[in-house]
């Protein structure tokens, strides 16, 4: 459990000068937003870092102070509606930045032509749109790995276990996110988004596409304790309907006086739909889709082969506790803005350098083609599938999959698989119904061709 914030005195530095008057340019020194390392800290965290001797009620005060002058509003939540504001921080900065840099829809086409093979990229690209899938799966407790999960994935199997139904409702739930990016934000394409998303795997448990309309619904830790009760059920479709007013108004033209930027907009959504909690279950699955979907509507189509849940994975407790930091400390949505910008930092990092990986692999694989002499026997299709087959990205190939990951015909993505086998590079292998194939060991290849 954290340790909620004292009371707040108005007047703290009337309260330092009359009782604390001796260590005054301690307290001076607190009045800042952000501590010495930049961070923004919640009570929970700071207490531990004040100096002995200092009153934590007081100190906290003039924090709290220094905090109030730079704060902006954003949005109302729950019932009765409060005031939600944010500051903004070097890490939120940073994570718009990066954003803009590598994230747009101009910033991906570049990343294509400058690998100089698109279909390369392409590959890449839709290896990676299914690890949001998995991740955000994973993070609600689907019992899957990722490599079983990219197989049901690229197989197009049908699931057997609700944990594999959770990863191909959460695998449709982003495409349709990507697919209606076009659309305003209702209470219709939320309800969609749940249904498409959780169908199937449990519906009297789930209830697709369906409203809470009882306040039975609560958020436990991980030893039970009640952490969150979301607002109450009555008025809920009124109040997501206000919050998509706001989500749908341009607050992005840089002459409103209101700006937001679309990153901490689409941050706000995300975590609007985790408080208000608006189904029974897969609330968090949709909170991540709808995160995604402004992110598209607004040409960050990057966005769709970035993977946050992967890193909110790793540490879910800190997840949990952003959410609660900011419910706690009067809505300051600054603790839960600011992780997630930390979180988007390093899965920005993570996808520029698999882009760099796959350039630079591209080019000795390039070398080894024309070395072995290979190169005028393959066509660029094949090039394709031995180059991502040699870098590990997948291991086993079916016609299904490479009709799906290049595009072409089912016929021709035959056609490719069994050519590279005639040509000793692949061999193939029957998985039921399914021709698998896999690539040979690399010394076994090289030795073929000596041969």
């Amino acid at each position: 459990m954290i340790k909620r914030p004292p009371a707040v005195d108005p007047n703290p530095f009337a309260a330092v000068v009359s009782q604390h008057s001796a260590r005054a340019d301690e307290y001076l020194a607190l009045n800042t937003p952000l501590d010495d390392k930049g961070r923004y800290l919640h009570y929970d965290k700071l207490r531990f870092r004040l100096a002995e001797g200092i009153d934590h009620q007081l100190a906290w005060s003039v924090i709290k102070l220094a905090r109030s002058r730079q704060l902006s509003p954003l949005v109302h939540l729950g019932e009765p509606p409060a005031a939600c504001q944010f500051l903004l921080t070097p890490a939120i900065q940073m994570a718009i930045s990066e954003s803009d840099r590598h994230t747009t829809s101009a910033a991906l086409e570049w990343m294509s032509s400058k690998i100089g093979e698109s279909n390369h990229m392409a590959y890449l690209l839709n290896d990676l749109v299914e690890d949001e899938a998995i991740s955000s799966s994973q993070l609600e407790g689907a019992a899957t790995t990722t490599v079983v999960a990219k197989d049901l994935l690229k197989r197009q199997r049908t699931p057997r276990t609700p944990d594999e139904k959770m990863i191909i409702g959460n695998f449709r739930m982003m495409q349709s996110a990507w697919r209606c990016r076009d659309k305003e934000l209702s209470t219709d394409l939320i309800a969609e988004l749940h249904q498409v998303g959780v169908e199937g795997i449990d519906d009297n448990h789930y209830r697709p596409g369906a409203f809470r309309l009882s306040d039975d619904v609560v958020v436990e830790d991980g030893d039970g304790h009640i952490v969150h009760t979301p607002p109450p059920a009555k008025g809920l479709e009124q109040r997501l309907a206000t919050l998509a007013h706001w989500v749908n108004t341009n607050h992005s033209d840089v002459l409103n006086k209101a700006y937001v930027h679309p990153l901490v907009k689409a941050i706000t959504l995300h975590f609007a739909i985790g408080y208000e909690h608006p189904f029974h279950d897969g609330n968090g699955r949709v909170a991540r889709a709808l995160f995604y979907w402004y992110l598209f509507k607004h040409n960050f189509s990057a966005f769709r082969y970035i993977t946050i849940s992967t890193l909110l994975k790793s540490a879910p407790v800190q997840y949990g506790k952003s959410y609660l930091y900011t419910e706690t400390d009067d809505m300051d949505l600054t603790y839960f803005i600011d992780y997630q910008a930390r979180i988007i930092i390093r899965a920005i990092a993570d996808f520029k350098q698999a882009y760099e990986n796959t350039a630079n692999a591209i080019g000795a694989f390039n070398a080894f083609l024309f070395q072995s002499g290979l190169l005028n026997k393959l066509n660029d299709k094949q090039k394709m599938v031995l180059h991502v087959a040699k870098s590990g990205q997948a291991r086993e190939f079916t016609a299904m999959n490479i009709k799906e990951n290049l595009g072409c015909s089912y016929n021709t993505a035959n056609a490719v698989l069994n050519g590279l086998v005639d040509l000793n590079l692949f061999e193939k292998h029957k998985n039921g119904r399914e021709w698998v194939f896999n690539m040979l060991p690399l010394g076994q290849i090289i030795g073929n061709w000596k041969a």
